[in-house]
């Protein structure tokens, strides 16, 4: 095809609503335009450096293994899960929702004799289960996600954490959607490996993954009897690269490390708990807003995460087409349900930048109309004026 026919880069302005990506703060886009520089230049590995201290930082941790995975949140799982286990190693995974499902799956091709324990999407696991697993299956890793995106529900982590290290287990963790939105406290609930992505409540594009080992972990990475299955996420070599060796292993990209390095400043900017804080309230804004308008959680009062919220469609309303009709006239994107809550659930994101009071107010003035459209009952307004509400007595 001539170059003459091919159309310029010129996406539509959105409003990231959805279940991730999340917006972008302009800083952060900046810092990704700015200058390329070598891999191992020294100003990149300054940045890699600071980028390491601001990750101890975020996810609460004084673990030396902590750095950003050159991939997606996904493959920030699969690093997790293939450093700790060996072929022939007991894995039990949590299963509550797809990503869940994506850990045993992970596990499964790492040679890993994976057990189940299952809860219907949208629940959490009580610690009683996940210790009667333990006692059954006797698992070397326990696997569980803190923040479902799938269903928006919001797992409790302390007393399962006890329960897996009391029977000498390590605790594998996804906070891909949690970190940065909600308390994650590795060395105080014992995490021993965590996984996250930039592109949810770290409001940064997709890319990159931060994880961290907690130093038993690393015990049982550098007691290995075989190779790590990935030698793209080999912690045993990427480590040195990371490390005071700046061994190469591969080529960092450059550019979205600039993009994360600008991220993290943001977040420390602002402060872990004022941006909880501010997480949280637009939350219970945009909840009271929904329950005016007569719209229910699909997760348990107390199980709700407040940067993705699960609601049941309401009766009568065509799914797609009201999506669509966000996106187009209002340029809000948010995201339907998946597996079996597919076409029942909307799962409407408040994270990191789009954690905001014109996005909520905005939302329900937009999703007023949509619903009128449909010759669904509209709220008159009710579902805006019970978020100024909520906000006026925050």
């Amino acid at each position: 095809m001539p170059n003459s026919l091919l159309a310029v880069v010129a996406p539509p302005n959105r409003i990231l609503m959805g279940p991730g990506p999340s917006d972008i703060s302009p800083r952060v886009l900046a810092a990704m335009a700015a200058p390329t520089v070598g891999h191992l230049d020294p100003y990149f590995l300054r940045i890699m450096d600071e980028m390491q201290t601001m990750l101890r930082e975020v996810f609460r941790t004084e673990n030396e293994l902590t750095l950003a995975v050159s991939g997606t949140g996904s493959a920030g799982m699969e690093t997790c899960v293939v450093n700790l286990i060996e072929p022939g190693d007991r894995m039990l995974v949590c299963q509550n929702g797809v990503f869940g499902g994506r850990m045993a799956d992970v596990a499964g091709r790492a040679g890993a004799e994976v057990s189940t324990i299952e809860r219907p999407f949208g629940e959490v696991f009580d610690p009683a289960e996940v210790a009667a697993a333990v006692k059954e299956h006797a698992p070397k890793v326990v696997g569980i996600v803190h923040a479902e995106t799938s269903t928006g529900a919001w797992q409790p982590l302390e007393e399962i954490s006890q329960i897996v290290h009391d029977a000498g287990a390590l605790l594998l963790v996804d906070c891909v959607t949690s970190l940065g939105g909600v308390p994650v406290e590795v060395d105080a609930w014992g995490l021993d490996a965590v996984y996250s992505g930039t592109q949810k409540c770290l409001s940064c594009p997709p890319g990159l993954a931060p994880v961290t080992f907690s130093a038993k972990a690393v015990e049982v990475i550098d007691n290995r009897k075989s190779k790590v299955a990935s030698w793209y996420l080999d912690m045993t070599m990427v480590r040195s690269y990371w490390g005071g060796e700046r061994a190469y292993h591969h080529t960092a990209p450059i550019n979205m490390n600039f993009g994360l390095h600008e991220a993290l400043r943001i977040v420390l900017e602002e402060g872990l708990p004022a941006r909880h804080a501010r997480h949280m309230e637009n939350h219970l804004a945009l909840k009271a807003g929904l329950l005016a308008m007569g719209i229910e959680y699909s997760v348990p009062e107390g199980q709700q995460l407040p940067m993705l919220n699960s609601v049941f469609i309401p009766a009568g309303v065509d799914d797609a087409a009201a999506r669509r009709q966000l996106l187009e006239e209002f340029g809000i994107e948010i995201g339907g349900g998946l597996g079996p809550v597919k076409g029942k659930t909307w799962r409407i994101g408040l994270m990191g930048e789009a954690s905001s009071r014109r996005n909520v107010l905005l939302f329900l003035a937009a999703l007023d109309k949509v619903l009128a459209d449909q010759s669904v009952a509209s709220s008159g307004g009710a579902g805006v004026a019970a978020a100024n509400s909520s906000y006026a007595s925050a």
